[in-house]
């Protein structure tokens, strides 16, 4: 292995030269720590939110698609949703939704009974979105992606995430098809990879992690790709959804409340439109006219 910059947050993938084996490791600090900054989760919802955070980026890492890849978890129980957005570019952004006291428990019992769990690709391209429904089997996110992997992609895939009020990490392993190196390196990679700790994983840097697991192993790590949140609410889209609304129902709610208010939940931002934004949304006074159609 070769010396590589560290970046606060980072992709990492690698590749075993001598075992069928390529991997992916993600360490998020300061995007993880804009999430968080937006609002205030019960550890057991942060924990599951981190988590899927890195398993976004981890699925990812071997996508070639220019568009958006999103996790969505929904629930039954305390907890509602987790949902997750990893763009081609490596910006991320995750929020959380949930009803109640939230009892430290583990995910299934967060999630309830009949929850689901959607996976979907959004392609900048104006084609329509794909998406896979991953089934609610195991305990953890780790787990049931890993089934989900092996039951559409036949792809034989271990997973480990972790996450904290500091940290989300994951590391992601896949066996390539037959003929790629050693037959016998995938369980021998895999059965090293169990051996790691969540406070391993937390608390590593890529190469640290890499060589203290595989230090007999031919390893080639990629260079570090640098994640960062980026959330792409804005006006102007906000706008384009009042549109969507249509101006009698826009106006109504103006001619009730003043203006019209919308918050991101993603970032929590807020945005505000008047009469007189709206008469510009939607290049008449929308106002008036619902006002003289009451009349």
């Amino acid at each position: 292995m070769t010396d590589k910059i560290q970046h606060p947050d980072t992709l990492q993938r690698f590749l075993f030269d001598g075992s069928p084996v390529r991997g992916a490791l993600v360490r998020l600090d300061a995007a993880w720590q804009e999430v968080l900054s937006r609002r205030d989760y019960p550890a057991p919802i942060r924990n599951a939110l981190g988590e899927l955070l890195a398993a976004g980026q981890l699925l990812a890492a071997n996508l070639k698609f220019d568009g958006t890849l999103v996790l969505q978890l929904q629930g039954k129980g305390a907890l509602k949703v987790l949902v997750v957005e990893c763009n081609a570019d490596r910006t991320v952004r995750a929020t959380a939704k949930w009803e109640g006291e939230v009892a430290d428990v583990g995910l299934r019992d967060l999630v309830g009974e009949g929850g689901m769990f959607v996976i979907t690709l959004d392609p900048k391209n104006g084609n329509d979105p794909w998406q896979g429904i991953v089934a609610l089997e195991g305990g953890s996110i780790a787990e049931m992606l890993s089934h989900y992997m092996q039951r559409s992609e036949q792809l034989d895939t271990w997973m480990m995430l972790a996450a904290d009020g500091e940290t989300a990490a994951g590391l992601l392993l896949q066996r390539l098809p037959d003929g790629h190196g050693d037959a016998d390196g995938w369980p021998r990679v895999q059965t090293l990879a169990d051996t790691l700790t969540r406070e391993e994983l937390l608390g590593l840097d890529a190469d640290v992690l890499l060589t203290r697991l595989y230090h007999e192993e031919q390893v080639r790590v990629f260079d570090a790709e640098p994640v960062s949140f980026l959330c792409s609410c804005s006006r102007e889209r906000v706008g384009d959804m009042l549109k969507m609304l249509g101006g009698e129902e826009v106006g109504d709610i103006v001619l009730e409340q003043g203006s019209v208010e919308i918050g991101c939940d993603f970032c929590n931002q807020q945005y505000v439109f008047d009469e007189d934004d709206v008469r510009e949304l939607f290049d008449y006074d929308v106002t008036e006219a619902v006002r003289q159609a009451r009349h």
